[in-house]
């Protein structure tokens, strides 16, 4: 059978990370961008305070499209680059491409186009088409995430599907994964062992060297 391309022949392909795990990373992600959100309103805000005037930053419509252009920045340049985001460093999931290689700069954008649909857009639009208060809003937001998420126990490789789309993967690096490598590495037979073997010259030692005769 013939390896994917831009894996070694006999490689294994790394196991997809558990729905538990990446939504742990989910919620640990959306914790730490939280406070990124707030920057705007903050500095809209002291404006406003050293000013008397409404700050543009202010409005709802700044703060969505600040979001959306800062967490881009954030989460293609590091899928790009490392494959990883910090949460996701934190609990050992990888972003791949099918083939086990990494996302290239076009892929990842993609990929949260993607996402964002997948996870925000229906319940933001019919919200917004509804005319929902701010707390219903969120509860409609937070109710399709997971039922988002649980659409993955019905793909074959219990991806998400936005992954599917984008032809991505997030998997499990986590220690046993390391052990495999690890283990992979030890078995290359790229050490010299010849310097212990007794029958070596070399490795005869001072009372063979004695033992020799020398020349007269």
């Amino acid at each position: 059978m013939t390896a994917p391309p831009g894996s070694e022949p006999g490689a294994r392909r790394p196991p997809t990370a558990s729905l538990g795990r990446r939504m742990a990373c989910f919620a640990y992600e959306a914790t730490l961008l939280f406070g990124l959100a707030l920057i705007p309103g903050a500095l809209g805000a002291l404006f406003q305070a050293q000013t008397g005037q409404h700050h543009p930053l202010q409005s709802e419509t700044a703060l969505r499209v600040y979001a959306l252009v800062l967490y881009g920045v954030y989460f293609v340049t590091l899928w790009s680059r490392r494959g990883q985001t910090l949460a996701m460093q934190t609990w050992r999931i990888r972003v791949v491409t099918t083939t086990g290689e990494r996302l290239g700069q076009g892929r990842a954008l993609a990929r949260y186009v993607a996402a964002c649909c997948a996870w925000f857009a229906p319940a933001t639009i019919a919200a917004a088409a509804l005319d929902w208060p701010p707390a219903r809003s969120l509860g409609a937001v937070a109710a399709g995430i997971v039922g988002y998420a649980l659409l993955a126990l019905l793909e074959p490789d219990r991806q998400f599907w936005h992954d599917r789309l984008c032809g991505t993967r997030l998997v499990d690096v986590g220690p046993a994964d390391a052990r495999a490598r690890g283990a992979a590495a030890g078995n290359d037979p790229t050490r010299d062992d010849g310097a212990g073997d007794p029958s070596s010259g070399d490795a005869a030692g001072p009372a063979a060297s004695a033992a020799r005769p020398r020349p007269r």
